[in-house]
């Protein structure tokens, strides 16, 4: 589905995600046409990596990793890559009776297990497969094992020849529904087969049809695959029957705290979970209950694995595609490669000859995400900063994102490069939780910093981040140090404060921000990795308003409305009260509508109103000289604070932003928070 969909023109892939499209038109509205643009064509730049399924042995382990150890021979979900990181809640021990060419399908095995346990078979029971292709002869196995008769239906001849030499009956797809209902039914003994496992991909909903004429009474039908759900009311409703989606490998699939954080799921209250199916199929591998032998149509090479992909996508025979790797790694990891905190370095040297800009003052950018490749980065390198190593933890998107903006080189881990002698600054666009310390190192290191948003998530941060620099200030080091509080900087902004200073006077400020909701599994709702929204975003919104009353904050409050028990908060209003006499209200609200403009800020003074519409149109009342002003597009002043930055380290002047409003602006949101 991924070949296909990457190999699908521009229109094609449109057709595939129809809600994407909507979710387009709307941004048009709110963002404008050329912001949308640029948002669209650089998600559909992002690298997806390739494959899910793999066997090998661990060569490093996280300090708190309990249950294995280096050496271990294991089967992961991670991608196909000579070098993976996972949880280790998605690894499992291969049993030394099962080969790597067995233990390689445990993953896919699952997600037919997952299958099979939402439809709870029982010894005897009938069962109907839909689709014999990889997932679909594995299901057909499992369901064998557990003592159920099986029919097995495909339009492939040879694979209907396989199943039925695991012991199914079969039927060829291309006899009509009809056929294919009133065999089903012969094969149930004419009351209808128990259960319906659908293992195809079609945009048909016939299948879903065929499915509940052939089911008994309260007959469960489960769907694996992907297949049109155009459902006939009366098909289900005569025969109560039970319909329910299967979520890849089972319990913990997609959630945060498993997958991520390793918080296992008490086996009394979830018996099976994602690693607990893999460990079940991996037992059924070493007790020879499924063969995987004959599923294995095409191996090749890791060196070949383009031939592989084009195979899958043409070969409408293939099965089980196995790609090897050589007991030697391919490339020079004896040199390039080492392990600082258990972490695995890998550098690749992108060698971009058109890069210029090096001989400048020269960056490393730790992160390579949605927000540092599509924003950050074009700005910087707009400013003139030399792109020297681009840093991100998944190696192919650092690589590709490298290559596109032509840094020198991309590697896994930012340790090596802090006392690097050509890099000059740093800028750190990770997940919050890791600004502090990496922002601590570098400032050790000598290096100018740029962090994102927001400087630190807790008490403890900020204060090492304060000690650490005044450490290097009373050693006369000038440590620069600047957070991405771009809003100060656009355009827009700065004619407001320019027209302020003319007749200064207490601002009456109101600041609507409609943020619309965030998952709750998302990192940023996330305490302890991203502070949740009213430190990781509220801080830019607060600094704004500092920086347009010219005057430290000393007195705030807040209040919110909680969702679901969410300590996050994601509705809320703070007042804020400043040292001229100006007042503030910042208003942060996800409950809203998404046609609504992102950010309204309206400022009430000394008989003048200043409105600003996210960032695009700015409107004063009251002002002769300065009645309209309007941009293109959104115009937030990303490219102008990086250049302020870059000047700051070129003219070795006063960080943009003091270090003192800084740590007020943090501060602040840390007394907010709950």
């Amino acid at each position: 589905m991924l070949l296909e969909f990457g190999q699908a023109s521009l229109l094609g892939k449109i057709k595939q995600q129809p809600d994407k499209v909507r979710q387009v038109l709307n941004k048009i509205k709110t963002d404008g046409l050329l912001t949308t643009l640029e948002a669209v064509k650089s998600k559909l730049d992002q690298p997806i990596p390739l494959g899910y399924c793999n066997v090998g042995k661990i060569i490093a382990i996280g300090p708190k990793v309990k249950n294995f150890n280096i050496g271990d021979r294991v089967i992961s979900n991670g991608p196909h890559a000579e070098i993976v990181t996972v949880s280790e809640n998605l690894c499992a021990k291969i049993p030394d009776q099962v080969t790597d060419d067995q233990a390689v399908f445990t993953i896919i095995s699952a997600i037919g297990l997952q299958g099979i346990r939402l439809a709870n078979p029982t010894m005897g029971e009938y069962f109907v497969i839909f689709g014999l292709g990889l997932i679909g002869l594995l299901t057909l196995q499992l369901l064998k094992a557990q003592g159920c008769q099986v029919m097995g239906i495909d339009f492939d001849q040879s694979r209907c020849d396989l199943a039925k030499s695991y012991g199914a009956q079969v039927i060829n797809g291309s006899i009509g529904s009809e056929s294919i209902i009133a065999q089903a039914l012969a094969f149930s003994k004419n009351q209808g087969v128990d259960g319906v496992i659908i293992t195809a991909s079609t945009k048909s909903s016939e299948l879903m049809h065929q499915a509940a004429q052939m089911s008994r009474k309260r007959g469960r039908v489960i769907l694996i695959g992907v297949v049109g759900l155009e459902l006939s009311r009366a098909d289900f409703y005569e025969k109560e029957l039970s319909f329910q989606v299967s979520c890849s490998y089972g319990p913990g699939r997609y959630e945060n705290n498993y997958e991520q954080k390793n918080m296992d799921y008490p086996i009394g209250f979830v018996r099976w979970t994602e690693q607990r199916n893999f460990e079940a199929i991996l037992n059924l591998f070493s007790e020879q209950k499924i063969s995987t032998q004959d599923l294995i149509t095409h191996q090749y090479l890791i060196t070949q694995a383009e031939e592989a992909y084009s195979t899958l996508t043409t070969h409408k025979s293939a099965l089980g595609i196995i790609l090897n790797y050589p007991d030697q790694p391919l490339s020079q990891l004896t040199q390039d490669t080492q392990l600082i905190f258990n972490t695995p370095i890998y550098t690749d040297h992108i060698n971009n000859k058109n890069n210029k800009n090096h001989k400048t003052i020269s960056f490393v950018f730790i992160g390579a995400g949605n927000y540092a490749s599509r924003v950050l980065i074009p700005a910087f390198k707009k400013a003139g900063a030399g792109l020297h190593t681009l840093i991100s933890k998944k190696g192919i998107s650092g690589f590709i994102q490298a290559r596109k903006l032509k840094f020198i080189q991309t590697s896994t881990n930012y340790l090596p490069f802090l006392n690097h002698p050509e890099i000059q600054a740093v800028a750190i666009a990770t997940q919050h939780h890791q600004h502090a310390e990496q922002t601590i190192l570098a400032l050790k290191n000598h290096k100018a910093v740029f962090v994102e948003k927001p400087l630190a998530i807790n008490q403890t941060e900020l204060d090492q981040i304060i000690q650490t620099y005044t450490d290097l200030s009373s050693k006369n080091s000038k440590p620069l140090l600047m957070v991405g509080f771009n809003r100060r900087f656009s355009p827009h902004i700065q004619k407001i404060k320019h027209s302020l200073l003319k007749n200064p006077g207490p601002l009456s400020m109101i600041y609507t921000i409609n943020a619309g909701l965030i998952n709750k599994d998302h990192w940023t709702q996330d305490l302890e990795s991203g502070g949740g929204r009213l430190i990781g975003e509220a801080c830019h919104f607060i600094d704004l308003l500092v920086y347009l009353s010219g005057a430290k904050i000393i007195k705030s409050n807040l209040i919110s409305i909680p969702i679901n028990n969410n300590p996050t908060q994601d509705i809320f209003s703070i007042q804020l009260v400043f040292s001229n006499g100006s007042i503030g209200s910042i208003h942060y609200f996800a409950n809203g509508h998404q046609k609504f403009p992102k950010e309204r800020l309206e400022i009430f003074t000394q008989g003048k109103i200043y409105q600003l519409d996210n960032f695009r149109k700015l409107i004063v009342y009251g002002d002769s000289q300065l009645k309209k002003f309007k941009t293109k597009s959104i115009n937030k002043g990303q490219e102008e604070c990086t250049q302020a930055f870059i000047d700051s380290i070129k003219n070795q002047s006063p960080a943009p932003i003091s270090f003192e409003e800084l740590v007020h602006v943090t501060q602040v949101c840390l007394d907010l928070a709950p």
